[in-house]
C-alpha cells in the first residue's frame, strides 16, 4: 500500500493514453463475455441433454411422421423405462415474426420425461385436466407478457383444422421455470389429444419419440434394438441419444466453438500488442525516474513488481468491467425463437479472470524486465 501513490502517479501521467488502453481491454472482455454466452446458446442445450434419454425419428427425415402405434412397441423394448412423443406444430402468435418453438405433446408423459420443466402442483393439475390448455416457459411468457389464464391464439403454418380454419385457441394453464440455469424456457407445449382430434389430416401419427433408458450405459444398445424392431418396415426409424440429436442441430450452423476461439485469439493478440506497446512507452518515458528509484534503494525486484502491477491494474480494471457489462448485456439480449436466454457460465467467468491476469502479465513482463535491468549510470545519462 505504501507504493500506491507511485502507482497512481504513473498511471495518471498520461491520462488519455491510460484511459484508451483500459477501454480497449474493456471492449475485448465485453466481446469475450458475449461470445462465451453465444457459444453456450448455440450449443442448443447439448450440455443439459439427458444422458438417459434417446430420440427416435423417421429414418429419412425429422419432418416425416411416425405411427402412434410405435409407442407400445418401443415401450416393450428391453432396457426402456419410459416413452413419450411430441409433434412439431409450427404456429405463430398474431404476427409471422412472432415465431417460437411450439409442440403438441402427451402432457403427463412429457412432464415426467423432462423433470427440469418446473410447474407448481396447481399448474400441473390444471394442464392435465384442460384439453385445450398449454404451458409456456418463463422466457417466452415474459417476451409476450403472458400470464396464467390468458388465451393464446396460434396461427398454424402446418396443421389445418377440420373446419378449414388455421386458428388454434389455447389457454395458458401454467408457466414453467427451469430447474437449472440454461434450461430452455422459450417453448410452448399443448395437448396432443387436442391436435389429433381437431386437425383435418394426420390422425394417428406423431413427430418423434423421446425414450428413457433404465441404464444410460446401455443407451447405444437400446437405440439399436429400437431401430431393429422397425427395420424393413414402411416407416423405419433412426434412434440416437438426446445429446447427439441436439448436437446435430448445433452443427448445422457450424463449429461455433472454433469460431469463438478464433475471434478471441485475434482480439486478445491485438489487445496484447496495444497494452504491451503502452507499457513499453511508459517505461521509456520514465527512464530517469526509475534510475532515481534505484539510487534511493529500490531493488531490481521492486522495480519489476511496480511495472508489472501497473500493467495488471489496467488489465484487471478494464477486463473486470468488461466482464460485468458483457454479462449484463448477454442477459438482456433476446433472440426470440432462435436462441434461448443467454448467460455467462461460472467456468467462463473464471476463464475471463485468468485471461485478464495473463494479459496483464504478458503485456507488462518485457517492459518490467527492461526496467529491472536498467543500469543507474546509463539511465541517468539518458534521462
Amino acid at each position: 500500500m505504501k507504493y500506491l501513490h507511485l502507482l497512481r502517479g504513473n498511471l495518471g501521467r498520461k491520462k488519455v493514453r491510460t484511459l484508451f488502453t483500459t477501454l480497449s481491454i474493456f471492449v475485448a472482455f465485453v466481446l469475450f463475455a458475449l461470445l462465451a454466452a453465444l457459444k453456450v446458446a448455440f450449443a442448443g442445450g447439448v450440455q443439459l441433454a439427458g444422458a438417459d434419454r434417446l430420440i427416435t425419428i423417421h429414418k429419412v427425415s425429422l419432418i416425416q411422421p411416425l405411427p402412434v402405434s410405435y409407442e407400445a412397441k418401443i415401450a416393450a423394448t428391453d432396457g426402456v423405462s419410459a416413452v413419450t412423443h411430441a409433434t412439431w406444430f409450427g404456429g405463430v402468435y398474431r404476427d409471422p415474426k412472432n415465431f417460437f418453438p411450439n409442440m403438441a405433446v402427451e402432457a403427463e408423459g412429457w412432464l415426467d420425461m423432462y423433470p427440469e420443466y418446473l410447474l407448481t402442483p396447481e399448474e400441473r393439475e390444471r394442464w392435465l385436466s384442460d384439453r385445450t390448455g398449454a404451458i409456456a416457459g418463463r422466457g417466452l411468457a415474459d417476451r409476450f407478457g403472458w400470464k396464467v389464464g390468458d388465451r393464446i391464439p396460434l396461427q398454424a403454418t402446418i396443421w389445418q383444422r377440420k373446419d378449414g380454419s388455421r386458428l388454434w385457441d389455447l389457454t395458458l394453464d401454467g408457466i414453467y421455470e427451469g430447474a437449472e440455469e440454461g434450461t430452455d424456457t422459450t417453448q410452448l407445449f399443448f395437448r396432443h389429444a387436442y391436435l389429433d382430434e381437431a386437425r383435418a389430416y394426420g390422425q394417428g401419427v406423431v413427430g418423434w419419440y423421446v425414450v428413457r433408458v433404465a441404464d444410460p450405459e446401455r443407451a447405444a444398445e437400446v437405440a439399436e434394438a429400437i431401430d431393429h424392431e422397425f427395420a424393413n418396415s414402411p416407416t423405419e426409424t433412426k434412434t440416437a441419444t438426446e445429446k447427439a440429436f441436439v448436437q446435430a442441430f448445433a452443427n448445422q450452423i457450424g463449429d461455433v466453438g472454433s469460431i469463438v476461439i478464433g475471434i478471441l485469439a485475434a482480439v486478445f493478440f491485438t489487445m496484447l500488442l496495444v497494452a504491451g506497446n503502452t507499457m513499453a512507452q511508459a517505461v521509456r518515458e520514465r527512464t530517469g525516474e526509475l534510475a532515481v528509484l534505484k539510487t534511493l534503494g529500490f531493488t531490481d525486484r521492486k522495480v519489476l513488481a511496480l511495472v508489472l502491477v501497473e500493467s495488471l491494474v489496467m488489465a484487471v480494471l478494464g477486463g473486470g468491467l468488461g466482464l460485468l457489462v458483457g454479462s449484463a448485456l448477454a442477459g438482456g439480449l433476446n433472440f426470440g425463437a432462435f436462441l434461448p436466454a443467454l448467460y455467462l457460465r461460472g467456468v467462463d467467468l473464471a476463464t475471463g479472470l485468468a485471461l485478464m491476469v495473463g494479459l496483464g502479465v504478458a503485456a507488462g513482463i518485457l517492459p518490467a524486465l527492461q526496467a529491472m535491468r536498467l543500469e543507474v549510470v546509463t539511465a541517468l545519462r539518458r534521462g
